[in-house]
Parts: C-alpha cells; sequence; structure tokens
C-alpha cells in the first residue's frame, strides 16, 4: 500500500471520530447519563491517535492478497477488519476492503466461511460473518451472511447433543476435541446475534443452556456435578467431557472461575436475553466486583499466568460491560470504576510506538502475533466510546 492512500484512510478515519468528539463536545447531554459519565474531549484524541497509529501499522502488515496471518485462514483477518470497522472505518478503506475481499474467498457451498481441511469451522465462520455483517450497511454481503448463518445452526445441531439434559446440549467446540467449550459458544452467540437473531431463536436458546452449565452456581438450569464445588459464580472453560478450566482445578474437583470465560459468559446470557436481574447474571456480577482487574485475566493466576489471554480479555471485557448498559461499575470494595475511560488508559499504555500490541508477557493462545492483538485491542478500543443515547 503506498503512503499517499494509508494517509488518505488515516485521514478519513480521523475526520469520522474528530465528528464524532466535536458532537460529544457540543451537545454533552446526548451522552449516557448512567452515573453522569463522559469521555472528555482529551480521551476522544487519545482515542483518534491509538486507531491512527494502528491503521498506519496495519498497512505495513498487510499482504497483497489482503490477509493479516494467513497461515490462520479467515480467522485475525476477520477479527483486524471488525476491529477497524467497529471504530468507524468505512468498509471502502484499503485495508478493510482489501480484507473483506480476502474473506469472501472461504466461502464455501455449504455456507460456512472456513478453509476447507480445518477444524475451526464455527470459528472461523462466526468471526467472518459477524466482520461482514459489521460490513453490511448497504446490503452487499446479505446473501453471504443469511448462508453463514444457516450453516452455524446446523452445525449446532450436527455437532452437538440432541439430549436437553446432556451436559454438552446447545454447546459447540473445535472439531479436534469433539466436546463442545464457552470460548466457541460465546462467539457463535455473537455470530447469531449480528445475523439478527434474538432471545427467540432455538438456536440461540440451545447455547444459553450450555453456557449456564458453564457458570459456578447451582441451579435449576445447572445440576452438573462441577456446580456447587466452586459456587462463586464466575465461569469457566466446559463442563463436558470431564470438564476443564483454563485456570486449572480447585482441591475439590471443581473448575476455577477466570476472567476471560466469566466476561464472556456474561454477555451471551445478556445476548440470548437473560435478563440483569435474574440470578444467573447477577452472579456473575457479583463475581466481577470481587475481581475486577485490567492490569491481569483474573483468575488465571499470579505473575505471567495472569497475562495469558489478555488482549482477548480486554476485548470481552468491554464487550460485556458494555452489553449489561453500565457506564460506572462499583466493585467489591466500594471503589467506583468508570470502565471506558480505565480501558482506555490500559490500551494507550500498552500500544507499542509501531502502532501495533503485542502480548509482551505471555504468547499462550496466539497473543504473540501482533497482528491478532491488534485486533483485539481494536475491538477493545472500539467500547472506549461511551453509547450514544437513544
Amino acid at each position: 500500500m503506498t503512503k499517499s492512500i494509508l494517509l488518505i484512510g488515516i485521514a478519513t478515519a480521523s475526520m469520522c471520530l474528530a465528528a464524532t468528539a466535536s458532537a460529544q463536545t457540543e451537545k454533552p447531554e446526548s451522552q449516557s447519563s448512567d452515573a453522569n459519565v463522559d469521555i472528555s474531549a482529551s480521551q476522544t484524541d487519545s482515542r483518534i491517535e491509538m486507531l491512527e497509529k494502528s491503521i498506519a501499522f496495519l498497512g505495513t502488515r498487510q499482504a497483497d492478497d489482503g490477509s493479516f496471518s494467513s497461515q490462520t485462514g479467515p480467522a485475525i483477518t476477520a477479527i483486524v477488519a471488525t476491529g477497524l470497522l467497529k471504530n468507524g472505518i468505512p468498509a471502502e478503506h484499503p485495508i478493510v476492503a482489501k480484507a473483506l475481499t480476502f474473506l469472501t474467498r472461504f466461502a464455501q457451498p455449504s455456507g460456512g466461511i472456513h478453509q476447507k481441511e480445518t477444524f475451526y469451522k464455527n470459528y472461523e465462520t462466526s468471526l467472518s460473518l459477524i466482520c461482514f455483517a459489521s460490513a453490511n450497511k448497504d446490503g452487499k454481503y446479505s446473501n453471504i451472511i443469511k448462508k453463514a448463518e444457516g450453516f452455524l445452526k446446523g452445525l449446532q445441531s450436527k455437532e452437538g447433543s440432541s439430549d436437553p439434559t446432556d451436559v454438552a446440549y446447545g454447546g459447540i467446540g473445535y472439531g479436534s476435541h469433539q466436546r463442545p467449550d464457552l470460548s466457541n459458544t460465546s462467539v457463535l452467540v455473537d455470530a447469531l446475534k449480528a445475523a439478527g437473531n434474538g432471545a427467540d431463536d432455538d438456536s440461540m436458546k440451545r447455547a444459553l443452556a450450555f453456557i449456564s452449565r458453564c457458570q459456578n452456581m447451582e441451579s435449576e438450569h445447572n445440576t452438573t456435578p462441577f456446580s456447587a464445588k466452586v459456587n462463586d459464580g464466575g465461569m469457566y472453560y466446559t463442563p463436558a467431557a470431564g470438564g476443564k478450566s483454563q485456570a486449572g482445578d480447585t482441591e475439590n474437583g471443581g473448575l476455577k472461575s477466570y476472567g476471560s470465560m466469566t466476561y464472556a459468559g456474561l454477555k451471551s446470557m445478556i445476548f440470548a436475553g437473560v435478563k440483569k436481574d435474574d440470578p444467573r447474571v447477577q452472579a456473575a456480577i457479583g463475581w466481577i466486583k470481587k475481581n475486577y482487574s485490567l492490569k491481569a485475566n483474573p483468575g488465571m493466576g499470579r505473575g505471567n499466568l495472569g497475562a495469558q489471554g489478555l488482549f482477548y480479555y480486554f476485548h470481552i471485557f468491554g464487550k460485556a460491560l458494555d452489553a449489561i448498559q453500565i457506564e460506572e461499575f462499583t466493585d467489591s470494595s466500594g471503589v467506583k470504576h468508570q470502565w471506558r475511560k480505565e480501558l482506555l488508559a490500559e490500551l494507550s499504555s500498552r500500544q507499542g510506538k509501531d502502532g501495533s500490541w503485542l502480548n509482551v508477557e505471555s504468547d499462550r493462545w496466539m497473543e504473540g502475533d501482533a497482528n491478532l492483538v491488534t485486533g483485539y485491542a481494536l475491538l477493545a478500543l472500539s467500547y472506549c466510546e461511551p453509547p450514544k443515547k437513544k
């Protein structure tokens, strides 16, 4: 990409965001009034600056075919493009347009959007669908979205259990493991929502059944052997196939709750129509109050263990708190957090001079790939702007 085209793209992004900043300065009443939280002009400027720097970095990293880290198929390219789109960068921007063209090459006759030989059909298709939905203002991608939606619903039914009493019912996972997990089911829920599905959708209902069983909370929705062993309201990777938590086990055989899966489960419950006063949602919020952090993925352990999956955690942190529509979050110690401002500051402190983000403390789950981590950071950055008043 030539320097002139890149600068045009950056200027376009800056003007869009500057217009937003101006509107906020002139009409503060249009911002969310919950807890009287707003984003100052200086913070909006900081967001614009981070976005500009990241665009410059990505312009040097995109391959001629439009991909980012093409060895992962469409996945990382979809994450990066969605991150830009969610921050107001138009689908016509050279980086985004090339990425979208690259993604279309993975559209399969089945409706899936994935590599032909892959264990990650749900993951790749869900991320691609979300990206196309984010770019679909003129209906250009409606057909590919509809086909992908049908593919995902069929995959959930095909690979999952048909028995509602089965702990695996409603979940979806990596084909190589033949077991459902909360991470995969969470991105499926995001894709279903992006395709226009709500709480009344059968696939969403099935997903909710599995998600509820990933919570350390015994209830009518969760009677798994693990539900009462920890009972702290947090969430973990999967109760299926003997159960697993990426944070490890407790001495009594329970599965430890941790941040990224608790936030993933929380936002998924909200997207699936669970109300904020539901005991499952309140229990998850209770865990977050006791474990609020932007310095580590809470629950994963101390030191570098807490850095595992940190940038994935940042983006799911923002998505979940945005979903529950809380602008000021009070933790269990009574400390009030203007979480959007805090997330913005954390992202600013971690951005490299070249405009990229990288998990320098832990490369687990591919967070040693600057393309992926920059994509996650952009997704997180998109939640640093308060919602417009409806």
